[in-house]
Parts: C-alpha cells; sequence; structure tokens
C-alpha cells in the first residue's frame, strides 16, 4: 500500500472516531436548550428512595446508576442545593433517588426493603404550590456533567429576570 492510500486511510479513521465522540456529545445534550419555567410541579406528592452526598456534582452520576440497578423501571430525581458556581465543589450537597411511588399510591413494603437494603433512605414530600424547575435530558452520563454547567446559570438567569 503506498503511502499516501495509508495516510488517506489514517486520516479517514480520525475523521470518523472525531464524527462519533462529536454525536456522542450532542446526543448527551450539547445543544440541547433548558427549560427553566414556574408555576405548578409536574408531580404531586411523591415518596422516594435517596441517598444524600456532599461533593462535587459530578460525582452524582454514580448514584443515578446504583437507583437505576435497583429498579429500571421507576423514574430517576436529583435534587441539587448549591449553586456549583458560588460554593466549592466538596462542599456541594445534593440527593439522588428514585421516585418510588406518586399521589395518593402507596410503594410497595419490597421496594422500600430493596432500596433500604443499598442504603437508600425513604422520604415523602407534600405536593409543593409553586416550583421553579428546569429540564435537561439525561441520555449518557456525561448529560450529568453538561447539566451541572448549564442548568444552574439558567436557573439563576430566570429567577434574577422574574424575581
Amino acid at each position: 500500500m503506498s503511502d499516501w492510500a495509508l495516510l488517506g486511510l489514517i486520516a479517514a479513521v480520525v475523521t470518523l472516531l472525531l464524527l462519533t465522540i462529536f454525536g456522542f456529545v450532542v446526543y448527551s445534550g450539547l445543544f440541547t436548550e433548558v427549560v427553566v419555567s414556574a408555576g405548578s410541579p409536574p408531580v404531586g406528592n411523591i415518596t422516594l428512595a435517596y441517598k444524600f452526598r456532599v461533593g462535587p456534582y459530578g460525582e452524582s452520576g454514580q448514584l443515578f446508576t446504583d437507583g437505576c440497578s435497583i429498579s429500571s423501571k421507576l423514574c430517576s430525581i436529583g435534587v441539587y442545593y448549591d449553586n456549583p458556581h458560588t460554593v466549592s465543589p466538596e462542599k456541594c450537597r445534593f440527593a439522588i433517588g428514585r421516585i418510588l411511588s406518586e399521589g395518593d399510591a402507596k410503594p410497595s413494603e419490597e421496594q422500600i426493603k430493596r432500596f433500604q437494603k443499598y442504603g437508600f433512605k425513604i422520604f415523602s414530600f407534600p405536593a409543593p404550590s409553586h416550583v421553579v424547575m428546569a429540564t435537561f435530558p439525561f441520555t449518557t452520563p456525561l448529560s450529568i456533567h453538561l447539566a451541572v454547567n448549564r442548568v444552574h446559570p439558567a436557573l439563576d438567569t430566570y429567577i434574577k429576570v422574574s424575581k
């Protein structure tokens, strides 16, 4: 094989690799708009199984994985208490979990025991009357890292503008 053909083949493989990486990052939410809104919450009373941590928000991905491995059919929830742009990463607080039940439904004892076995705590939230919320897709573990850098600024801007 000639040197030019080999160089062309290497260039094609590198180009395809870069396009694949770019596609993965786009699929993870790179160009997805952060949607911020205020009003009635999307859920009423909820009972959830959660784990609380203090540290960089980037470490929350493992907790999402932990919850999914216990029950893949339940919806995930993440509660991030601090703005990572004003609070040092090692002091950021977050709770990650799975929604066991909504509204008047009660979670099964089997579900509760299964989550508690793996260190999750159970908590019931009353229905809030008014919330400010942001949505961002969770399609890959990279989505969490993208969300950390995009959701808080979008929430800050919305709250400042809307007061």
